[in-house]
């Protein structure tokens, strides 16, 4: 697995903005080689067929951050930290789908 620094931190305002792989690399200071692994194992999931055309949404930005911390923090590698987040994003669902449910039966 390639060396990666500290990921940039902050806040995604805006969820339209979209970045392709070379501009999520400079962003986030990362080779686009570990960006390319960080989509092989399901931590990015870029839309676009080719490689050239990829397009990673804030989601993604965040999904890697978050991957990124996981690596750092826990020492997990890039495949436990795509399952933790696949696991969370079902967990968040969830909650989201428990929230509709008690609005519909209290209201």
């Amino acid at each position: 697995m390639a060396e990666h620094p500290e990921p940039v931190s902050g806040i995604v305002l805006d969820e339209t903005v979209v970045y392709t792989l070379g501009e999520l690399g400079h962003a986030s200071g990362l080779g686009a080689d570990y960006l390319m692994e960080m989509v092989e194992v399901g931590i990015l999931d870029p839309a676009g067929s080719e490689e050239g055309r990829w397009c990673f949404t804030g989601h993604s930005v965040l999904r890697l951050q978050a991957a990124l911390r996981l690596q750092r923090d826990l020492g997990v590698n890039p495949q436990g930290a795509a399952l933790a987040l696949d696991l969370l994003d079902e967990l968040s669902d969830l909650r989201r789908r428990a929230d509709i449910l008690e609005r519909q039966l209290s209201g």
